[in-house]
């Protein structure tokens, strides 16, 4: 197969663990920076070029787009797949996790546990929001915030009160979550390839920290899931509609509650955890969808029609 990864960067972990696992399978891979493509709208005739060359020879892309980037990374996604070039991401699964409210939502409705959630469009009812939550400590996030970034901790209600109204102030969209005690600053990451979970680690923040991200210095530990939390995982991987996904959650006392479902999850942490080839999972996957479309061309047109 030939197959393009989209990144913007060949030397960052994911993006050379999936040259590696692609080029080990006797595939051609290419790295190829999305926001350096350019993308040609014509009747019947998608055309994308990448540094003035056609891309016209694919048979797969792997995106890796960054939350800053989504939405001309998206784009390009969907100008491949108008081009009948398998996605490993579809377009449509993208835009609606980097949408973290639209995500909820959904999630809601797929019926898995989520922490207490509200959204106001910079409402005057701060005490309200508070109380709907459970009141302090709460958990404050911005709705563009990614790797821990933008998420604060109220641990008091005149505090929770002062940190609302100041991102309200500046303008910037905030979802306020309930905060849960038990989880001891840890959650779950669980790594979900083509309805399948293959990896799941335990993320601890560092003392004194209560986001686990491993960005923010949090460390990893290989965790077995129970039943409850693979089934939410797995479930919550398809009401994204992500065949490839990092599932967030919290273990609470009313059984796992998922924060947050990723759609271009970092290979570092979970492989360097659990010892497992998580890209090579990958590229099995994408060689297993694109032999199904070759023998169900219908399912290919389908693809191209909902791009």
């Amino acid at each position: 197969m030939r197959i393009g990864i989209l990144s913007r960067n060949k030397s960052l972990y994911s993006t050379s663990r999936l040259v590696e696992a692609a080029e080990e399978k006797g595939h051609d891979v290419e790295v190829i920076d999305h926001l350096k493509c350019d993308i040609v709208i014509e009747q019947d005739n998608p055309k994308i070029y990448y540094k003035s060359e056609r891309i016209d020879y694919l048979d797969a892309i792997i995106p890796r787009i960054g939350a800053s980037v989504t939405f001309y990374g998206a784009a390009v996604v969907r100008q491949f797949e108008m081009m009948e070039v398998f996605s490993a991401v579809h377009s449509q699964a993208l835009v609606r996790s980097r949408d973290k409210l639209r995500s909820l939502q959904l999630l809601a409705s797929s019926g898995v546990g989520l922490p207490k959630t509200v959204f106001t469009n910079y409402s005057k009812e701060v005490k309200k929001l508070i109380e709907s939550v459970g009141g302090a400590p709460l958990i404050v996030k911005l709705l563009e915030g990614t790797q821990g970034h933008g998420v604060v901790l109220g641990p008091t209600k005149k505090a929770a009160e002062s940190i609302i109204e100041a991102f309200h102030a500046m303008k910037a969209r905030v979802i306020v979550q309930e905060f849960i005690s038990e989880s001891k600053g840890a959650d779950i990451r669980a790594f979900v390839v083509d309805g399948k979970v293959v990896g799941a680690m335990k993320r601890q923040g560092k003392e004194g920290e209560f986001r686990s991200n491993l960005h923010q210095g949090g460390s990893g530990t290989l965790i077995k899931l129970t039943k409850a939390e693979k089934e939410a995982a797995l479930t919550a991987a398809r009401a994204m509609d992500l065949q490839i996904a990092g599932v967030d959650m919290l273990q609470s006392d009313r059984g796992p509650l998922i924060l947050e479902v990723n759609s271009s999850p970092g290979l570092e942490g979970i492989e360097k955890t659990t010892k497992k080839d998580i890209a090579a999972t990958i590229i099995r996957y994408i060689e297993k969808a694109v032999e199904e479309r070759k023998k169900n061309p219908a399912r290919k047109k389908k693809a191209k029609k909902h791009a």
